[in-house]
C-alpha cells in the first residue's frame, strides 16, 4: 500500500470532515436541515472510501462511490463557503483510482459535474460558485485514472522482473544440476551394463565416477546459490569478496551498473578462474581486473603458474563460453605471456 493510500488519504478525509463541521457551525447554511444531512452522508462515504473501500467487492465499491460523488456534488452547491466543496474532488479522484471500469468512473465524474452545475443554478445560495467552476468537479477523475495506470504499470514491471528472475534461476539450475545429473545417469547406466557383463571392477570404477560427479555437482550448486545471492550486491564488491577469499589481488577500472544476467556471468567466470588457478597453479599469484568501457565490461584473471594446460573446474570452459555467447560476448582462456589468462568480455 502506498503512502497516499495508507496514511495521507485517510488523514485528509478526516481533516476535511472536521473543518467542514466547524465551518457549518460557524457559517450556518441556507438550507440547514438538508445540508447537515448531506454532510453526514458525505462524511460517512468519505470515511468508508478512505479506510475500507479497497477491501469491498466491486459492486459495493461502485455503490459507495456513487453516493459519495452525488452527495458531495450537492454539497458543492449548497455549502460553497465550507470545506465540503473539497469532497466532490476527492470523490471523483477516488472513483478514477479505485473502480475497475473506466466507463463507470467517467460517468460518475460527469454526473457529479452536471449535478453540481444544475444544483447551483436551481438553488440560489450566498457565495455560490460560478457554473464553469462546477464543471471542474469531475476533472480529478483523470488524476485517479493516471495514478491507477501507473500502479498497474508498476505491478506489470514487477511481475516481468519476477519472471525474468525465475528464468535466470531455471537457467542456472539447468546448467549446474542438469549437467551433473546427466553425467551421473550415464555413469550409472554404464556401471549397470558392465556389471551385467561380469566386469565388476570396471563397474565399480563407473560408480566411483558417478560419486565424483555428485560431489562436484553439489559444489557447483553451492557456488550457483552464492552467485545468485551475490547478484544483488554491486558487481565490484562481489568480485572483491571472491578475490579476497582466494588471496588474489583485485582492481576495478571505471564503474557503472550492469544487468543481473551480466553480473552473474562475470561472477561465475571469476569463480571458475579462481578455482582453476587454485587447482592447477597452487601458490601462484592471481590478479583480477574488472574493466568498464563505453560498450563492454571485461573481467581478466591472470596467474603466473607453470606452463601447463588448465581447464576451469565444474562446468568448465564450454559452459562459460556458452554463457558468454548467450549474452553476446566472448570468453578467452589460454596462455598470454608468462601466465594463464581467463578473459570474459560482454556487451553492456
Amino acid at each position: 500500500m502506498s503512502f497516499a493510500d495508507g496514511l495521507f488519504r485517510p488523514l485528509v478525509t478526516l481533516v476535511i470532515a472536521v473543518v467542514t463541521v466547524i465551518h457549518l457551525i460557524d457559517r450556518p447554511p441556507s438550507l440547514p436541515g438538508l445540508t447537515w444531512a448531506l454532510t453526514a452522508v458525505a462524511i460517512a462515504a468519505a470515511v468508508t472510501s478512505a479506510f475500507v473501500l479497497d477491501r469491498l467487492p466491486e459492486g459495493w465499491a461502485v455503490a459507495v462511490l456513487t453516493v459519495f460523488v452525488l452527495v458531495s456534488a450537492l454539497l458543492f452547491a449548497l455549502a460553497p463557503a465550507t470545506a465540503a466543496v473539497a469532497y466532490v474532488f476527492l470523490a471523483t479522484s477516488t472513483a478514477g483510482r479505485r473502480l475497475r471500469s473506466f466507463q463507470v468512473a467517467v460517468v460518475l465524474a460527469v454526473a457529479g459535474s452536471v449535478l453540481a452545475t444544475i444544483t447551483t443554478w436551481l438553488v440560489n445560495v450566498p457565495d455560490a460558485p460560478p457554473w464553469w467552476l462546477c464543471l471542474t468537479a469531475g476533472l480529478p477523475v483523470l488524476f485517479g485514472l493516471i495514478r491507477r495506470e501507473r500502479a498497474n504499470a508498476q505491478v506489470a514491471a514487477e511481475y516481468a522482473a519476477a519472471l525474468e528472475e525465475r528464468g535466470r534461476i531455471a537457467h542456472e539450475i539447468h546448467d549446474v544440476v542438469g549437467h551433473s545429473l546427466s553425467g551421473i545417469a550415464v555413469q550409472l547406466d554404464m556401471a549397470d551394463a558392465l556389471h551385467a557383463a561380469g566386469k565388476s571392477g570396471e563397474a565399480n570404477e563407473a560408480v566411483l565416477r558417478a560419486r565424483a560427479l555428485a560431489v562436484s555437482g553439489l559444489k557447483e550448486t553451492r557456488r550457483a546459490v552464492h552467485a545468485l545471492r551475490d547478484a544483488a550486491v554491486p558487481l565490484p564488491e562481489s568480485i572483491s569478496r571472491l578475490a579476497e577469499s582466494h588471496g588474489a589481488s583485485f582492481r576495478v577500472i571505471g564503474e557503472d551498473p550492469v544487468s543481473v544476467e551480466i553480473a552473474q556471468a562475470i561472477i561465475r567466470a571469476a569463480q571458475e578462474a579462481l578455482t582453476n588457478a587454485h587447482k592447477h597453479a597452487p601458490g601462484a599469484e592471481v590478479d583480477l581486473v574488472l574493466e568498464y568501457t563505453a560498450s563492454t565490461i571485461r573481467l581478466t584473471v591472470t596467474d603466473n603458474g607453470p606452463a601447463q594446460e588448465q581447464q576451469c573446474g565444474g562446468m568448465g570452459l564450454a559452459g562459460m563460453r556458452e554463457r558468454a555467447a548467450l549474452l553476446g560476448g566472448t570468453l578467452f582462456a589460454g596462455r598470454e605471456g608468462p601466465g594463464w589468462t581467463v578473459r570474459m568480455e560482454l556487451p553492456r
